[in-house]
């Protein structure tokens, strides 16, 4: 049998969030049930990745050894025979040994950082081996007269002691972070039944398990899906799955469906493939089963991956990373031209520089971003109620140029480097009563809240492919959505970095932008 394929899924969905939209039925949200309100009413911290701590925990053991190793040179080493090199590259090779070691040994997941007996006997054992490699390279090297013994037992001991003082105060932290839920996967179950019920049993049996059961939700209302099945509340359907996730924070929905249920499946899908959220189909009560390397597994449960969240984990930092840093260089280099364009607005005509406009943000959350004024204040449109056209009277002389040149986009700078809302590079977000065609987006292109799985960005893809300024016909929003959706699909560090390479570009064609 072959791998589960969800392209197959992405295809289906991307194609219906593209194809005539005319034909889309307005999107309300849904009214959530008395015990799914209470549930989202839940304040929640923010979370942290896993695969994040485990990677920083590596970073920070990696230069507590070498500063370990260092500090006992500059103190024993050095008064008596003066700084050698060749102390250095052993410090830093030990340092790369051990965490080597560690991997092998396995102490490098959130289930041994929550400090159990085994941890630190791995850990002892680990660093052990590392100085019984070192001492048997030095040995057949010829090269043990050139360190000092008492550096090297001191080095052995005072680590050892460090890593597990380090290790017990790691314990600490992730004890408490986790009663705080910020290490735990907010799971809704999705299918009641016999099946929902072997599931989410079989999650609970999962020692130091991070998957926190939030909810059941099933389309279903007869016999077959009880309204509480293993300890958790039926909190709603599928569709309401989708409002109850931009309510709260949601991080894997699970299907207990059997895979059988292709049509059942799929149909969900369509309505659940537009949340930031990872999707996984409980594999564990099936009787067809694939190869091995098909499944992945939370604890000892296998479940196939049908979607994973666009950006998450390492992506996530370093997407934040190049916002930070690229977009403090670009306000700090564009702050003359902002300030000449705020002079020249003021003296255009009477009314605040800035204006402040919401608009849909990440998990369709409301944010507001900030624009230079171009239009005149008593006729502002903070709802954009009524798109911008060609010659619009609402227009003033200043804000004519800066919308066909982007510059009232700059502003935005703010929201990307201060406030946090904002992407350099992203979908761009749209006013939450714009139209097409007297049509909502929402209602214009089925699907149109995928877009938002990722952060809004000043730029995108869609832009320096020459889909930006006015949005009045179905076909200019579905093109902007297909275009956003295959940035989604294939981001990366080096995409965005291309994109805004070539915004300045895309800013030479001003046909669309009014």
């Amino acid at each position: 049998m072959g791998e589960f394929d969800h392209r197959q899924i992405i295809n289906a969905a991307a194609a219906t969030a593209v194809s005539g939209g005319s034909a889309a039925a307005p999107t309300r949200a849904p009214q959530l049930s008395p015990a799914a309100l209470a549930a989202a009413a839940e304040q929640l911290p923010s979370p942290y990745s896993p695969i994040v701590l485990a990677g920083a925990v590596r970073i920070a053991e990696f230069a507590l050894i070498a500063l370990i190793g260092l500090a006992i040179q500059l103190i024993y080493v050095v008064p008596a025979d003066g700084f050698e090199w060749h102390y250095v590259g052993a410090i830093l090779g030990i340092a790369v040994l051990a965490m080597l070691a560690f991997q092998a040994a396995d102490i490098y997941q959130v289930q041994a950082f929550r400090g159990h007996e085994k941890q630190y006997f791995r850990l002892a054992s680990a660093w052990s081996v590392v100085f019984l490699i070192v001492i048997g390279v030095s040995f057949f090297a010829k090269a043990g007269d050139q360190f000092s013994r008492v550096w090297l037992g001191s080095f052995y001991v005072v680590g050892l002691l460090a890593l597990l003082m380090e290790r017990r105060a790691l314990f600490l932290l992730v004890r408490r972070w986790t009663r705080q839920g910020r290490l735990t996967r907010r799971t809704a179950i999705v299918g009641g039944g016999e099946k929902g019920e072997a599931l989410i049993s079989a999650l609970a049996t999962q020692r130091d398990s991070d998957v926190r059961v939030v909810g059941l939700f099933d389309d279903r209302g007869d016999a077959r899906s009880p309204a509480a099945i293993a300890g958790q509340s039926k909190l709603g359907t599928v569709e309401e799955l989708v409002e109850f996730a931009r309510r709260t924070r949601i991080d894997l929905v699970i299907f207990s469906l059997p895979i059988s249920a292709e049509t059942r499946i799929l149909h969900m899908l369509k309505k659940l493939w537009v949340l930031p959220v990872d999707i996984r189909l409980a594999a564990h009560s099936n009787k067809l089963h694939f190869r091995p390397r098909s499944y992945s597994y939370l604890g000892n449960v296998p479940v196939l991956d049908v979607f994973d969240r666009p950006i998450a984990d390492w992506d996530v930092v370093m997407k934040w990373l190049f916002d930070k840093v690229v977009g403090t260089l670009a306000l700090i280099a564009l702050s003359p031209l902002m300030l000449l364009t705020a002079l020249a607005i003021k003296l255009d005509s009477r009314g605040p520089v800035l204006f402040k406009q919401k608009r849909y943000g990440f998990n369709n959350e409301l944010v507001e971003v900030y624009k230079f004024r171009s239009m005149y204040t008593n006729q502002s449109d903070a709802a954009a109620n009524k798109l911008v056209t060609k010659g619009d009277p609402r227009v003033t002389r200043v804000g004519r140029f800066i919308r066909k040149t982007s510059l009232d986009e700059l502003p935005q700078l703010f929201n990307v480097v201060f406030v946090g809302n904002l992407s350099l590079v992203g979908p761009r977000p749209h006013a939450v009563n714009a139209k097409a065609e007297e049509q909502r987006y929402d209602e214009a292109v089925d699907g149109y809240f995928a877009r938002h799985r990722v952060k809004p960005g000043i730029t995108g893809w869609a832009q320096i492919n020459g889909w930006r300024g006015e949005t009045d016909t179905h076909e200019k929003i579905q093109k902007r959505v297909e275009h956003d959706l295959y940035y989604i699909e294939n981001w990366s560090v080096l995409f965005d970095l291309f994109i805004l390479l070539k915004t300045p570009f895309a800013l030479l064609k001003t046909e669309n932008a009014y």
